[in-house]
């Protein structure tokens, strides 16, 4: 049985858990391939909010078993606080939810180099969410790192203790003590560690490929974005692991020939957290105004984002990159209102026009032309049938899916889960 893969196409947070939470019902597991804690995943259903920041975002349904698998890193701390906050909804937790041996932990000092780097680099900040992330796939490459599997040996503190000896050792060259701060995180860490015990930790590539020969259906669950891909994304304005669709392959063990449709998620319009190029970026009432409508603030640190109009030459890119199948686009209904719509479709640079991603996006040459389109009033929010969308509404989509060259399956008018408008 092969594996889908759900994946976002822009900067992130396009809103890759309501969508996942949506699909659920129609897959046997759902398997979280990489990213860690500073990523956010927003589900609204009932009348209650949920944000995950490690735990895949299927775990509400009955039936879905949930997998973190070992291209994730995770920070005991912050897991422990996710579970506390599932408690109340009575989920068999320690049955629905499996933790891959070989995914990394965030250790407390993985943390401080982390705040200690960023703020060294001053105003050339890349925009962290400080959450230790990057430090971690440092000792992960640099084959420093502890995993899972190792707190289930004897020698596991033994390791940790060298580990953080180490990190010590380099927060010297910075002009902040944190020590005082150590003693806090570590007991915060601990706990996390005892919880993680309690918990299935298996050799998660195993049992992807038995689910495969069973015939259970599996999906893939990406965080962040493919233009934070450390290898294809705006570098050095990007995130540690591997956001594209090959990140599956690496996360989870899946062979390539395994993957069948891969889901791409946007925005109808572009967001950014943080530092970095965004060429459609606005700076006037309209920027403001899809903020203001969207809600848009980071799920994990609560940091305003940036807004603008679509960019399709990023989103072309983000889709060959991925050779996504099917795309679904979100927040519709942010955009009602407005009397023009823009849409970037090439770049004007000092060497002429460009219809492929540069290189270099922060090349201040760079300027966006923009294709306008008529805009429309009508509230979206209510709407449950795609036949009920207004006219210029359907014109956008459909201007979108002839431009992209790949099918919009799924529309989404609204945060919660009953929002989702499946076309076709």
């Amino acid at each position: 049985m092969a594996v889908d893969l759900l994946l976002g196409l822009q900067w992130g947070d396009e809103g890759k858990g309501k969508i996942v939470d949506v699909l659920t019902a129609s897959y046997d597991i759902i398997a979280r391939f990489q990213g860690g804690p500073n990523a956010g995943h927003t589900l609204e259903f009932e009348g209650i909010k949920h944000v995950l920041h490690t735990i895949p975002s299927g775990i509400f349904h009955p039936t879905a078993v949930n997998l973190i698998g070992n291209g994730v890193v995770i920070d005991p701390a912050i897991f422990k606080k996710e579970i506390d906050g599932l408690t109340p909804f009575d989920i068999d937790l320690t049955q629905k939810l499996l933790i891959s041996k070989k995914a990394h932990l965030i250790l407390p000092t993985h943390r401080m180099l982390d705040a200690a780097s960023e703020a060294a680099k001053g105003k050339a900040k890349i925009g962290s969410t400080l959450k230790g992330i990057g430090p971690t796939y440092m000792d992960k490459t640099g084959r420093n790192g502890i995993r899972v599997g190792d707190i289930l040996t004897p020698k596991w503190e033994e390791k940790y203790q060298s580990l953080k000896a180490k990190h010590l050792n380099m927060l010297t060259a910075y002009p902040e003590n944190k020590d005082m701060e150590l003693e806090v995180l570590e007991k915060a860490f601990f706990e996390g560690v005892a919880l993680l015990r309690s918990f299935q930790i298996i050799d998660s590539e195993h049992y992807i490929h038995s689910a495969q020969k069973q015939g259970k259906k599996i999906l893939a669950e990406g965080a962040q974005g493919s233009l934070l891909d450390i290898d294809f994304g705006t570098y050095p304005y990007v995130t540690s692991s591997t956001t594209t669709a090959a990140g599956a392959c690496t996360g989870l063990g899946v062979a390539p020939n395994q993957v069948k449709d891969v889901f791409g998620i946007f925005k109808a319009y572009a967001t950014r957290v943080g530092s970095g190029p965004f060429p459609t970026e606005l700076f006037d009432e309209d920027g403001k105004t899809m903020a203001k409508v969207g809600h848009e603030f980071g799920a994990t640190t609560g940091r305003p984002r940036r807004c603008g109009w679509i960019d399709l030459v990023a989103l072309k890119y983000a889709i060959a990159i991925n050779g996504a199948t099917q795309l679904m686009m979100m927040k519709g209904d942010v955009l009602s209102g407005f009397k023009t719509i823009k849409v970037c479709t090439a770049y004007k640079t000092a060497a002429g026009v460009q219809n492929h991603l540069p290189y270099d996006l922060t090349d201040p040459s760079i300027e966006p032309i923009y294709t306008d389109l008529p805009g429309w009033e009508e509230d979206l929010t209510g709407i449950t049938e795609e036949k009920d969308f207004p006219k210029t509404f359907k014109d956008y989509i459909q201007f979108l899916e002839n431009e992209l060259e790949t099918p919009i399956k799924i529309v989404s008018v609204g945060p919660d889960r009953k929002q989702t408008i499946f076309r076709g």
